[in-house]
């Protein structure tokens, strides 16, 4: 570990260590081992979500795994090499994930839902009801996987460090990390499947594995075995860039019949069905898509589908005689699904106008009014982004979100809202969610139609309709027995419908636990030097430890605020990733350049992150595109320019950087880990915790700093 007593003063130029010369292409090398890791932590992370489903919703963890993994094996820098177990280790965690994926996962509590429908398994697959075990345990393999890894970059950042060019080899890495998104950024643009993602990451990483032919064999050997596993145990036809989707042949209402499901990540996702009344396959679900027309008597002209899917919305709008219809569908594949497999072949029409983006972003970006707005059954089986907690729909279910589609409607018009919901917190939820927006308490309909189970009707068109639910919900508003201030809804800062309360539930508290405790046991496990340096009460790198917390937590507002006002798309999240790489990049060529002092770095960082708290997200969503482009690269740019000027001062001077590297790596855990407080607190507040965690670090550093400047005079 890297004594932090004997650091050298930060606010003066560091003696470089003597010269040792970097061998041929050192710098290449590091950029693509760099490359490599981080593109295998993506492909593994979608591979992961695709075949063990529950981990499509804790991307985040697999990522905080791999930080943990790199962290460890930073720390075992200097110590006997790790380099030819990663591709052993790395096809025990294929192996292990692709096993996973043949056990039914299900979860009974009722603290967080998660949409769990196992299509793609047979009768006589095992069933666990527990989700908490296939998490932790791709958790720790995760984990072990990446620490040769981690090595590996470490004692590549050690040979900078002994060339005198410390930030050197840390600009290099970070060109790597940039070539890593981008790279897969390009295969997810292209719907390459998991065969080709695996192929690329054990070919490219085979380079690093020749130097000896027993290591080479066993590297393509492994590495061989992993990709045979993983495109053997393939049940998804196509990859989109969001699901591994499949079509499966089911029964229909009537006997006899058979419709084609859409599967996503193996769980049951939609069915288009013929939607026709006259003679439909599914007449259950055909009358329910019908009946709010059947009830109001409203005949769509205008209309627009958010969420449209493989096109069921779409299809009885045209058939109940809507002039023009605008289909918003934030998935490419799955508009492809729907023009080749609709019985209606809705996508044909010629009143159909298809926009493949986010529905959020849509109403956001849109002016025109339509007299029909409906929201299919859009609910996601996935996060945004392996950075986040919120799902790729919670920006869509939320105040905001609703007010923003009530604005689009015409006088007289009729606001849709299909859901699956189990007729819980949710749907409690929704009902509030709507009465709160309209001031007037929705029309709900209540019944398994099979492909959803509740229809909230709202606006103008449904005036004249008045259920005793509906007149029961408006007497409690009327005499003010509900106050919605109190209530738990979802809006842009605190976006999660599936949560029942603002709380960490057991469950998260246990991974919280489980994660900690592992990540101390590594930590004194892989580092001797760490164990001795506790024998001697030094204690662990502090400042790196927060850099690496606020940094994770900056990036992650990051990429939920962007996904808020750009849209949750995979491009919008890929762009907002490679950006903040770019940027750091930028920040550290620019420090060797012209070093900037802690202290100022620290005074723009933080009154950036201020600005961003106290900047509503309102605010962007109202002005034009150019100013909110130019907005949004100021708020992403500036932290994250300040803090890389803050980094690099600290990093250069390092005598040991890989451990300090390490310990940032850890600190990244720890953000990872108090991410989930945006559960409780909001997104906004990740800010705040980033300006701590930052404030933290400077003045450890000043005290450092201090303590040097005396010994010296001593």
């Amino acid at each position: 570990m890297s004594s932090t007593r004997n650091s050298p003063p930060l606010f003066v130029s560091a003696s470089p260590e003597p010269s040792a010369s970097l061998g041929s292409g050192s710098g290449v090398q590091l950029l693509l081992l760099s490359g490599l890791i981080l593109f295998l932590e993506l492909a593994i992370i979608r591979w992961g979500g695709a075949k063990v489903r529950v981990l499509a919703y804790f991307p985040n963890l697999l990522l905080i795994g791999s930080f943990l993994g790199l962290g460890l094996g930073c720390m075992r820098s200097g110590y006997p090499k790790l380099s030819e177990w990663w591709m052993p280790l790395f096809l025990l965690l294929v192996a292990s994930y692709a096993g996973l994926g043949k056990v039914i996962f299900t979860q009974s509590s009722g603290e967080e839902h998660l949409w769990l429908l196992y299509y793609d398994l047979g009768e006589s697959a095992p069933v666990i009801d527990n989700v908490w075990l296939p998490v932790v345990g791709c958790f720790i393999l995760v984990v072990i996987a990446f620490i040769p890894a981690g090595q590996m970059v470490a004692d590549r950042l050690v040979e900078f460090k002994r060339a005198g060019r410390a930030l050197g080899g840390y600009g290099w890495d970070l060109a790597g990390a940039m070539l890593g998104a981008v790279g897969f950024a390009a295969i997810a643009f292209a719907q390459l499947s998991p065969f080709h993602w695996m192929l690329i990451g054990v070919l490219g990483t085979a380079w690093f594995a020749r130097k000896t032919s027993r290591h080479l064999i066993s590297h393509l050997i492994c590495g061989g075995l992993a990709i045979a596993i993983v495109h053997f145990s393939e049940t998804s036809e196509r990859y989109s860039p969001y699901y591994g989707l499949a079509l499966k042949e089911i029964t229909n209402d009537q006997p006899g019949t058979k419709s084609v499901a859409v599967l996503a990540n193996g769980s049951l996702h939609q069915i288009p069905i013929q939607t026709d009344l006259e003679n439909p396959y599914w007449p259950k679900s055909a009358r329910g898509y019908h009946l709010p027309y059947t009830l109001s008597g409203h005949q769509p002209r205008r209309a627009l589908v958010l969420g449209a899917g493989t096109g069921n919305d779409v299809a009885t709008l045209l058939q109940e005689g809507a002039t023009q219809v605008d289909v918003v569908e934030i998935d490419p594949v799955i508009i492809q699904l729907g023009r080749e497999v609709h019985p209606n072949h809705p996508y044909d029409s010629p009143r159909v106008r298809i926009f493949n983006t986010d529905a959020r972003a849509f109403l956001n970006d849109n002016r025109e009014r339509y007299d029909t707005i409906v929201f299919g059954t859009l609910d996601s089986m996935t996060r945004l982004s392996a950075l986040s907690n919120v799902r790729l729909d919670n920006f869509v279910y939320s105040l905001d979100a609703l007010r923003a589609a009530a604005s689009h409607l015409t006088d007289d018009g009729a606001l849709i809202l299909y859901f699956m919901s189990p007729g819980n917190f949710i749907d409690d939820r929704i009902n509030a969610m709507l009465a709160q927006v309209f001031q007037r308490a929705p029309v709900v309909h209540t019944e398994h139609f099979g492909l959803f189970r509740q229809i909230y009707m709202a606006g103008p068109a449904f005036a004249h309709i008045n259920p005793p639910h509906r007149q029961v919900w408006q007497d409690a508003m009327d005499q003010g027995a509900i106050d919605f201030t109190r209530l738990d809804l979802p809006n842009d800062d605190w976006p999660f419908l599936y949560l029942a309360d603002r709380s960490l539930s057991s469950f998260y508290w246990l991974i919280i636990a489980w994660i900690t405790g592992l990540t101390l046991v590594g930590v004194f496990v892989c580092s001797p030097d760490l164990r001795q340096s506790v024998r001697r009460r030094e204690g662990m790198d502090v400042p790196m430890f927060c850099f690496g917390l606020g940094f994770l937590l900056l990036e992650t507002r990051a990429v939920t605020a962007m996904n808020l006002v750009w849209g949750s798309t995979w491009l919008t999240s890929a762009v907002v990733f490679a950006a903040i790489l770019l940027t750091v990049f930028i920040g550290t060529l620019t420090f060797a350049r012209w070093p900037v002092r802690l202290v100022t770095s620290m005074i723009g960082l933080g009154a950036s992150l201020l600005a961003l708290y106290f900047l509503p997200a309102s605010v962007w969503l109202a002005m034009a595109l150019p100013w909110r482009l130019l907005t949004s690269l100021i708020a992403i740019g500036l932290p994250v320019l300040f803090a890389s000027f803050a980094f690099a001062r600290v990093y250069a001077a390092r005598p040991q950087v890989a451990h300090a590297f390490g310990w940032n790596l850890l600190g990244a855990v720890a953000g990872g880990l108090l991410e989930f407080s945006s559960m409780v607190f909001g997104l906004r507040a990740l800010l705040l915790f980033a300006l701590a965690s930052y404030a933290i670090a400077f003045l450890y550093q000043r005290r450092e700093v201090t303590s040097a400047l005396a010994r010296t005079q001593i």
